[in-house]
């Protein structure tokens, strides 16, 4: 795909999300080496970029390109990823008394899932910088989009996947031509195994928030919902947190436009709203005050794999979300799930991800407590195509 887009990224530094300790764009970089923790990209925000310049630029994340940390358009890989629809669900706000009630459908992305974005930025990056190949442990739709990109980008994949992974994923990154290591576990188990099989360092590790280029892919959901919405914003946004890379991301993208006075003063940012899997909720646990942190939390197999991250290593920039937005957090179990598919299914003809499902259950049971207003405007994300699913839902929608 040729991307038109001229101008360069107005990337500044990437910042220690821990201390603040700027690195060098210049340079391959991982975690910070001062805390150890996730770095930031942060951008030249006062350079002359308005949202005017948006006007007819390509339907794809990239067409925020000044704000992602590519420095060449020579090393772009993608395949059409970003611009996804965001769909009224009518009959469902009408049943349970929503007044707008929309879903942002990451399904239709390339390979199927929001996890084109970050993948394509992060494998673009790694081309930019020279790196061979890429290896990522994986809960099913990363692995997918990661093998995709790098056979784009003519690149070496390993892909590490629980052995309970859907067929449907392990295949596709055969298809891709990746090289696929099945582990007892969850995503934890396969980290660990990943990075015994990298222990001379030659692939990039492209795990959640381990590189700071994913989330910028990411973020650009952020972006999208603004501009979609005509520069407006949701009062609530509900996303499924597994590693949380989406939620810091649109966070993030709302705070950069802040700057860029891409928004009005007036317009108020979204509360948001981490939703997980009762199977495996380690940030709900936090943010209630049940334990100390994620770092020891045992999580259970489910049928939203993506939702299966018993240990975020971005747990603390999802708590910072969830704070500065007056948020909250809240599990779903596998029944409502399924309850959840067979509504978007029977009332929208939308067949969603376990995860996307679990979002509109979390919107259903914070109406219900009084958490949320039926008169407020409510966004949901799907982040994948239920269809990859289907050997883990299987006959469910025979039992009511």
């Amino acid at each position: 795909m040729e991307i038109s887009i001229k101008s360069s990224s107005v990337l500044r530094a990437l910042e220690c999300s821990d201390c603040g300790k700027t690195y060098a764009v210049f340079e391959l970089q991982t975690l910070s080496g001062c805390c150890h923790r996730p770095l930031l990209a942060r951008y030249d925000l006062k350079e002359s970029f308005t949202k005017d310049q948006l006007r007819d630029r390509p339907a794809t994340m990239w067409r925020y390109r000044e704000l992602l940390p590519l420095l060449s358009d020579a090393h772009l890989v993608s395949l059409g990823e970003g611009f996804t629809p965001i769909l009224s669900l009518q009959n469902l706000a009408s049943l349970y008394q929503f007044k707008r009630l929309l879903l942002k459908d990451e399904g239709q992305n390339p390979t199927g899932s929001f996890k084109a974005r970050g993948l394509s930025m992060a494998i673009s990056k790694a081309k930019e910088l020279d790196v061979p190949g890429c290896i990522i442990p994986t809960a099913g739709n990363a692995g997918v989009a990661m093998a995709a990109y790098c056979a784009k980008a003519k690149m070496e994949a390993v892909v590490v996947m629980p052995s309970h992974t859907p067929k449907a994923f392990q295949e596709e990154c055969y298809w891709y031509g990746a090289q696929v290591h099945l582990v007892d576990g969850l995503i934890s188990e396969c980290a660990t195994k990943a990075q015994a099989l990298n222990g001379n360092g030659q692939w990039l590790d492209v795990s959640t928030l381990k590189e700071p280029y994913r989330l910028e892919g990411k973020k650009t959901m952020g972006y999208e919902i603004a501009e979609q919405l005509n520069w407006q914003l949701p009062d609530v946004i509900l996303y499924p947190a597994g590693g949380g890379t989406g939620l810091i991301g649109i966070w993030k993208a709302f705070r950069e436009m802040q700057t860029l006075k891409w928004l009005s003063p007036l317009v108020k940012l979204p509360r948001m709203v981490a939703v997980q899997a009762a199977n495996c909720q380690p940030l709900v646990e936090t943010y209630f005050g049940r334990q100390e942190n994620a770092r020891q939390y045992c999580g259970r197999p489910t049928i939203a794999n993506g939702l299966a991250v018993p240990r975020p290593i971005g747990e603390n920039l999802m708590l910072q979300v969830l704070r500065e937005s007056q948020g909250t957090a809240i599990g779903i179990t596998e029944e409502q799930m399924l309850e959840g598919l067979r509504e978007l299914g029977g009332q929208e003809g939308l067949f969603v991800a376990p995860e996307g499902a679990a979002v509109w259950m979390a919107a259903r049971q914070l109406l219900r407590t009084g958490w949320l207003s039926g008169e407020e405007r409510i966004l949901l994300l799907n982040t994948g195509a239920g269809q990859k699913y289907l050997e883990n839902v299987a006959g469910f929608h025979r039992q009511k």
